[in-house]
């Protein structure tokens, strides 16, 4: 990842942030959060210096598992990734997790 990494969520429960060492940080409890989680890539579009990333997440959060479908738009920049906005379907979520 690029020094300046931004990490942008467009859910309404993503978080975002900017800084590689910022997403870091945040990773570990990211990944403790999601059990198993494991991100199954459906497809990609590339042009130049962005590629478009459909995907399926799936993992067990709080004891329930979940299949979430997603895409990142990912720019790269310098060989590294610069920036990664990541959509995904929040009620989706809340209804798999028991939360709607």
């Amino acid at each position: 990842m690029h020094q300046g990494f931004e990490n942008l969520h467009q859910s309404a429960l993503g978080e975002s942030c900017v800084g590689r060492e910022t997403y870091r940080e945040r990773l570990a409890s990211f990944l403790s959060a999601f059990k198993g989680l494991d991100y199954e890539l459906v497809d990609t579009v590339t042009e130049g210096d962005r590629v478009v990333a459909s995907y399926m997440m799936r993992a067990v959060h709080d004891g329930c598992a979940i299949e979430i479908p997603g895409v990142f738009v990912i720019v790269v920049a310098d060989g590294l990734i610069r920036r990664r906005v990541d959509y995904f379907d929040s009620l989706t979520f809340l209804r798999q997790t028991g939360q709607a």
